[in-house]
């Protein structure tokens, strides 16, 4: 499984629990889409999983920054993935960072509001904020090999899922 999460925005814990927490510790590879916020924050998280693949979002600091690249490609399962925090250009200017990195699909945050849209021309998946919500729903995202691509779903903290897709390279 493939779990992506994002918008911590924490001083010294990553803020996992429940369901998320559980995701975190089952899966195979955990996105972090930025917006750790503190640099215990990140070292948390790296002490929770080994296979951590994130990058550093716009409240990050100096530490963090060192540490993270702004932009990642990340593969799973057959599935290319661009993940970034955000773009000055909105969805568009995701869709073209996806294409420059040959993605089948783009990772970001910075809105806290949990969404996958297909209708992009490019898939744009956000999980939200487990930790942050700011007035959404506190969220992260499952991703599980199945025919050749994958299936997801948004899933709250409490584990319910909220919203399930699908993603093919």
């Amino acid at each position: 499984m493939l779990v992506v999460v994002s918008d911590t925005h924490s001083t010294d814990d990553h803020r996992l629990r429940g369901r998320t927490r559980e995701a975190v510790h089952e899966a195979e590879t955990v996105v972090h889409a930025g917006d750790f916020y503190r640099e215990p924050v990140l070292n948390a998280f790296e002490s929770a999983t080994n296979r951590l693949r994130a990058v550093f979002g716009n409240n990050d600091g100096a530490a963090i920054r060192e540490r993270l690249p702004e932009i990642r490609t990340v593969e799973y399962a057959g599935v290319r993935f661009a993940v970034t925090h955000r773009h000055r250009s909105g969805d568009t200017g995701l869709v073209m960072l996806g294409r420059g990195r040959d993605a089948d699909a783009v990772i970001c945050g910075h809105s806290h509001r949990p969404r996958f849209d297909d209708s992009t021309g490019l898939p744009i998946l956000n999980p939200g904020s487990h930790a942050q919500p700011r007035g959404n729903r506190p969220a992260h995202a499952e991703l599980d090999p199945n025919d050749g691509g994958l299936d997801g779903r948004l899933v709250s903290p409490d584990g319910d899922v909220f919203e399930t897709f699908r993603i093919e390279p």
